[in-house]
């Protein structure tokens, strides 16, 4: 077997609210010291999580999870909240340290602006991603969720004049676009979102892997399994007719996987992916002659601002903060 060449998606590796979630975390602990509580993990990607908890970090689902005697810090995950979870960290005099990437927050925003609007709103999304909760319990009536184009005709909302869909940040864009189809189809009136719900950074990696497919004939894709974007990786792969494997680190590749096509690879990675378990792929003895070469596409240049209570380490503690070129 000789793999020939790996074909390097250049969207890969930390989106911008992964990148601000994991600072916040970091520099949480930097200023208030160990242990500070997160609630939720605060990216989808155990590697991080492992190591952002050996630094002090502890995980919980709910502020109510926490010891108050034992942490006054809690950390909100990139993924959003629903407000419940805000009041109860609140009651319990936690210091909040909101790191919810702002394109979550936007949707989040929208829901209750269309419901004060009087909309009935549909929201596409997975029904137990922590995302889709985070939304879902903005509002106690007026939201319905779908998964698929198959639930779109089993809502039951009537026929209301003002309707709108939203969407979970991280879904896969040809469902998407059949569920929005189907939605278009039942409901004529429904309104579009005021704008596109899914990230920048799903859409850029879903883009190259359909690059990748036009040049290669087995994809695989670094992220962890609980990770909505690096699953909709491989779905995307094989909606592409290209065998797609979702692999957690390097260990985990089959050579196997190669025997039938082995002259060229594409390697992608999810928005929460560290760019050193990509590296550490290449490194596998299967690839050490082969020539590796990356898709031509835009860089990345989004940055989101760090939580309020934070951006002043930027200076006074010298840490190291990424700035765009």
């Amino acid at each position: 077997m000789a793999i020939e060449k790996v074909i390097l998606a250049r969207s890969r590796g930390f989106c911008a609210g992964v990148d601000m979630a994991i600072e916040a975390v970091e520099l949480a602990l930097e200023k208030y010291g160990s242990p500070v509580y997160v609630k939720h993990e605060v990216v989808h990607n155990k590697h991080v999580v492992e190591s952002l908890k050996n630094k002090g970090a502890i995980f919980i689902e709910h502020p109510y999870d926490a010891n108050p005697d034992l942490s006054r810090v809690m950390v909100f995950s990139a993924h959003g909240s629903p407000p419940e979870h805000y009041r109860a960290a609140r009651e319990m005099n936690f210091k909040i340290i909101d790191a919810s990437c702002p394109l979550v927050t936007k949707v989040h925003d929208e829901a209750k602006r269309f419901h004060e609007q009087g909309y009935e709103i549909v929201y596409i999304g997975h029904r137990n991603h922590v995302e889709a909760l985070g939304v879902m319990g903005e509002l106690e009536k007026g939201i319905h969720l779908v998964e698929s184009a198959e639930d779109v005709q089993k809502l039951d909302i009537g026929n209301p004049s003002k309707l709108v869909y939203l969407t979970q940040t991280t879904l896969s864009l040809h469902d998407t676009a059949q569920t929005v189809k189907a939605l278009k189809q039942r409901y004529p009136q429904m309104l579009d979102t005021p704008k596109e719900d899914i990230c920048y950074a799903t859409t850029n990696r879903q883009e190259a892997v359909k690059e990748l497919a036009k040049l290669v004939n087995i994809i695989l894709v670094v992220g962890s399994r609980q990770s909505s974007n690096a699953n909709r990786l491989v779905e995307t792969a094989k909606q592409e007719m290209v065998n797609g494997y979702l692999i957690d680190s390097a260990s985990e590749i089959l050579p196997d996987w190669f025997s039938k096509y082995p002259e060229r690879v594409g390697l992608a990675s999810a928005a929460s992916t560290p760019e050193y378990l990509v590296k550490e792929v290449l490194e596998r003895p299967l690839f050490k002659d082969a020539e590796v070469v990356e898709l031509r596409e835009e860089l990345e240049r989004v940055k989101f601002r760090l939580p309020e209570g934070l951006r002043e380490l930027k200076t006074t503690h010298g840490l190291k903060i990424s700035e765009l070129p």
